[in-house]
């Protein structure tokens, strides 16, 4: 079965290009009119009077891109080598690996490592609970866990075929926090056999961050090992979503000279992501807001938070910022925009309205969600609540790193770079700071 996610379309290709004037132009303008873009390009061989170049093409579709290899075969002075599906060649073999940290090289060492020198330690952590913290990589440690019910836009694909997902926060959360992440694989639709297994394997973890489960399960999931748990629970498709989204508009309100706690919110769609930005922006401070869902039971949720139901139409005629979270492309019409609205469109790969039109119809700012990227948020969130040995993931502490991140951009910007480091590691002082504010810390401040 083939299932349908992005559009987008990268390749690597290898050519022989003669090496004179106009033959690397005349490819890149070929390629270019068949709407081909290029990423990184790069000369493996100098022969003479030819480069052999390794070019990464993309296209938004594989029919357009199998038309662009027809072009290059006719280009004078380019000979097509060899094509590799570059996200293929990154994704084999895995992303993600477990490393030791202290090196064995002789028989006393691993006795020291392992028997009969570890004993010791297994004792004293016995008589006193408290020390696996000093000698265990349990305080680092965050279980990504699935039942592969959301993955990305394409739905329920099971949790084996969600992993490449899970590998990639693992990865992130490794290079750019330093955090030990563990995919956790859950075969059950059932809430109740996800909340009994993660409170089973929880004392492996400092931390739980639950993945692409869908809605409604999601909140009661999360609900109730928030309630049995003494670590964070952190769910992110709605919360580190809804951090990255509070960032944005807290810059955009400074853009546009918007008073965030004055202004109506809308929105489009009340699944994870659109009911974890409700929860946020009501905790920032935002009083009215409206939302619409095709699905009752989201409708009554919404309203059981404290949020307005409303239709389309309502939502888009009553608000003055507008988030729609629906997966549905170009489900807002031009029409339908109000002079002055902000718009933002966050369903991936394909908006439900594309900036440029939102700004044409009278839209003050657009932005659709290929910036609005939850890896800026939970890295550094859960890096902050590990180190205070945080109980919980509060909405203090997602505000706090959702003024962090705002804080980075560049003038003019959403969001800041996602891979800049110093980024995650502000928003974990932010985080680990306002844990012991809120009282979410169980140790001893370190600053």
């Amino acid at each position: 079965m083939r299932f349908e996610y992005s559009n987008k379309v990268i390749k690597k290709v290898r050519l022989k290009i003669l090496d004179k004037p106009g033959y690397l132009g005349s490819l890149t303008t070929r390629v270019g009119d068949l709407g081909g873009m290029f990423g990184e390009i790069k000369t493996i061989h100098l022969g003479k009077g030819y480069k052999i170049r390794e070019m990464d093409i993309y296209s938004d579709t594989l029919d357009i891109f199998d038309e662009i290899l027809d072009v290059i075969r006719t280009v004078e002075g380019v000979d097509l080598i060899g094509v590799k599906d570059v996200v293929e060649e990154y994704h084999k073999g895995g992303k993600i690996n477990v490393v030791s940290s202290v090196d064995v090289e002789t028989i006393d060492d691993l006795k020291i490592v392992y028997t009969p020198g570890v004993a010791s330690i297994c004792k004293q952590i016995a008589e006193k609970p408290e020390l696996a913290a000093e000698y265990t990589t349990i305080p680092n440690n965050v279980a990504i866990v699935t039942n592969g019910t959301a993955i990305l836009g394409l739905g329920d694909i099971g949790p084996v075929a969600g992993m490449p997902v899970m590998e990639g926060k693992a990865l992130l959360f490794n290079q750019l926090a330093g955090i030990n992440g563990y995919p956790v694989l859950i075969d059950s639709h059932d809430p109740e056999v996800i909340i009994e297994t993660v409170k089973n394997i929880a004392p492996t973890f400092g931390a739980i961050k639950l993945e692409d489960i869908k809605a409604p399960e999601c909140f009661e999931i999360e609900n109730k090992l928030r309630k049995e748990l003494d670590i964070p629970v952190l769910h992110d498709d709605q919360h580190g979503t809804a951090v990255v989204v509070l960032s944005a508009l807290i810059n955009i309100a400074k853009y546009t000279f918007l008073n965030l706690n004055e202004v109506t919110v809308g929105y489009i769609g009340l699944g994870a992501a659109g009911t974890g930005i409700y929860k946020l922006l009501k905790a920032f401070g935002v009083s009215t807001q409206y939302g619409a869902d095709l699905d009752d039971n989201a409708r009554n949720h919404f309203q059981s938070l404290g949020g307005i139901p409303e239709d389309l139409e309502g939502v888009m005629q009553k608000s003055r910022i507008v988030i729609a979270t629906t997966g549905c492309a170009g489900l807002i019409k031009p029409e339908m925009v109000q002079q002055g609205q902000v718009i933002l469109a966050l369903s991936n790969p394909n908006p439900e309205i594309d900036p440029e039109d939102a700004v044409k119809a009278g839209a003050v700012f657009a932005a659709d969600g290929k910036s609005v990227n939850n890896a800026l948020a939970f890295p550094g969130l859960f890096k902050g609540a590990l180190r205070a040995h945080a109980s919980m993931i509060n909405e203090a502490m997602m505000i706090a790193a959702a003024k962090t991140i705002s804080g980075f951009s560049l003038e003019g910007d959403l969001v800041p770079n996602i891979l800049d480091r110093e980024v995650h590691d502000a928003v974990a002082v932010a985080v680990e700071q306002e844990a012991y504010k809120s009282g979410a810390a169980t140790v001893k401040n370190s600053y």
